[in-house]
């Protein structure tokens, strides 16, 4: 046995596992890094391209998506720390256009047919997903809030926010005419919180979004390769993204290998998805997550911060309404800006097991009872619930350990 107490076979197994994704065309290439008690096992497959000659490499640069959410959070966490911020505080400070929000009577009523907010919006509700706005799931139907959002070219509510042609301001500007869908702290709305947090940051440190976290958080986890840009040099790092086709089940080619648009800084920095990253990277945050806040001699958080992040923030009231499916929340929780595992249902179902998942196709978690971190990384979307390749990765991170 290792000494991280892990089964050389059964990491074969997993190798095995993931390359046939690899050989059978469903992925065009992955990267995947496990390591328990210091002990790492990285392992790289296919190519950046599907078909293509270019390999994958160690130091790929991914579209980590959602992610992006674990990283932001951290940051608005370190401005708690600093008294800048507080949890429960409303953020109408700093972000005063959300002010006196309105509320619709009914989800599928007329926007304009609202009732007072019950309380202001606060950072806590941001980072649990509890403000009363995001992604409206479960409603097939295109509502009438639905169309006022398309109508205002709004990301955050499940659009790509690359090709924004406008900034964090006029963004929130735009946020700011529409009602909520529900009371603060009624339920779970996903995505759109992380939107707001990005703005939030920025006013409340006097710095856009990325050069804060670029000091304050990358450059002293050495995360070299984290932002929101891919540098010129870089772009033969950055592989191309994909998705499946409902019908065929085939990859369709969404961005090419090295697309030239990342090498640009986008004029609305998205918190909830809009970063790149290495597996290297992400694997640095997850031990920094795993050891409290600190990694090497550098501590970027305090490791009561890190305990309050990955503790599950939702009452058994908000659960029973909220999540991607009925059920989902049975088995999960979120804290501040990660998700956790909540009971044990399944082999790689660890309880206290906390991170994210990237729709591209990225995943980072962190186990503290395993003493575990352990990331994938591709550029297949539909992840998590709708990837086999997802599923079975995590499945094969538990199984192989032997002790």
């Amino acid at each position: 046995m290792s000494s991280g107490g892990w089964s050389k076979t059964r990491l074969g197994r997993m190798h095995d596992v993931m390359a046939g994704y690899v050989e059978r065309g469903e992925v065009p290439g992955l990267v995947t890094l496990v390591s328990r008690r210091g002990e790492t096992h990285v392992d790289v497959l296919g190519a950046k391209t599907l078909g293509g000659d270019d390999p994958m490499r160690r130091d790929t640069i991914f579209r980590i998506a959602s992610i992006t959410k674990c990283f932001a959070a951290a940051g608005a966490m370190m401005l708690v720390e600093e008294c800048k911020l507080r949890l429960d505080e409303p953020v109408d400070r700093f972000l005063p256009e959300l002010a006196d929000r309105r509320v619709l009577k009914r989800i599928d009523g007329p926007v304009d047919d609202t009732v007072p907010a019950d309380r202001p919006i606060t950072l806590r509700d941001l980072l649990t997903f509890r403000l009363g706005m995001g992604m409206i799931l479960g409603h097939p139907e295109e509502l009438p809030i639905q169309r006022a959002i398309a109508e205002l070219e709004l990301a955050g509510f499940g659009a790509p926010s690359r090709q924004a042609d406008y900034g964090p301001d006029e963004w929130l500007r735009r946020l700011s005419t529409l009602p909520l869908l529900h009371q603060p702290g009624e339920r779970w709305h996903y995505n759109t919180g992380s939107y707001i947090l990005g703005v939030l940051i920025a006013r409340a440190s006097g710095q856009s979004l990325e050069t804060f976290l670029r000091e304050r958080l990358f450059d002293p986890l050495g995360m070299r390769d984290t932002g929101f840009v891919v540098p010129t040099g870089k772009l033969d790092r950055f592989p191309a993204q994909y998705h499946d086709d409902p019908e065929t089940g085939e990859l369709v080619l969404d961005e090419e290998a090295g697309n030239a648009e990342w090498s640009e800084p986008p004029a609305f920095p998205d918190a909830g998805g809009g970063m790149v990253s290495t597996v290297d990277d992400c694997f640095a945050f997850g031990r920094m997550m795993l050891h409290k806040g600190k990694l090497g001699g550098e501590r970027v958080l305090s490791r009561a911060s890190v305990e309050a992040m990955t503790t599950d923030q939702l009452t058994p009231e908000q659960k029973a309404v909220s999540g991607f499916f009925p059920g989902y929340f049975d088995t999960r929780g979120w804290g501040l800006g990660v998700s956790m595992v909540t009971k044990r249902d399944d082999v790689a179902a660890s309880p206290g097991r906390f991170g994210w998942d990237g729709g591209t196709g990225t995943s980072w978690y962190t186990d503290p009872a395993e003493d575990l971190v352990a990331v994938l990384l591709t550029q297949r979307g539909g992840f998590p619930l709708e990837s086999g390749v997802y599923l079975d990765f995590w499945t094969s991170v538990y199984q192989a350990i032997d002790d």
